[in-house]
């Protein structure tokens, strides 16, 4: 446990000179409060999370974090995204792929700035909301390998402006 405590301080030291913080594979299941401390005179670009066992991803992230434009989620564990996030104004690339999310998260479509979202390889069923993805610089939504319902599917079809839209090829329900 020691060794991993060291490894998220070395990283979180790196991070103040290069402005990129990399917390992948470091076994977290939160993000620890010492982070928050020492980055507090730092201005992330990007965050790479991955690989992790994160459940959730606390307010206090995009608070603390708003500038940043890459964010990296992949491979936890979690189902839902804090609303906050709608913060983080300069996002242009976010991975919550190989997670839990059986929605797509609400959050995804207030980024004003989201270039790329890649949610592939979760269980996501449908989308709940509405709303058009607000972002008009939006290129890319990868949703390949998620159970998407033949609703969210007409969904997405019609939100189907600028950007490309990966999904795996239509399965008929089994029903």
């Amino acid at each position: 446990m020691a060794h991993l405590v060291v490894k998220v301080i070395e990283r979180c030291e790196n991070a103040a000179e290069t402005s990129h913080l990399d917390l992948s594979q470091c076994e977290l299941m939160q993000i620890p409060d010492a982070v928050y401390h020492l980055m507090r005179n730092t201005i992330l670009q990007t965050c790479n999370l991955s690989g992790n066992v994160l459940k959730k991803l606390t307010p206090k992230f995009a608070l603390k974090f708003s500038a940043i434009t890459d964010l990296n989620l992949s491979y936890n564990q979690l189902s839902k995204l804090p609303d906050e996030l709608a913060n983080l104004s300069a996002l242009t690339t976010l991975n919550i792929s190989h997670n839990s999310f059986i929605t797509l998260p609400q959050v995804v479509f207030k980024l004003q700035k989201l270039a790329t979202l890649d949610a592939q390889q979760n269980a996501i069923l449908e989308i709940d909301t509405d709303e058009a993805i607000s972002s008009d610089s939006l290129a890319l939504v990868d949703l390949r390998n998620n159970p998407l319902s033949r609703n969210c599917r007409r969904k997405l079809q019609d939100y189907k402006t600028s950007f490309r839209l990966e999904i795996s090829s239509d399965v008929e329900d089994d029903w």
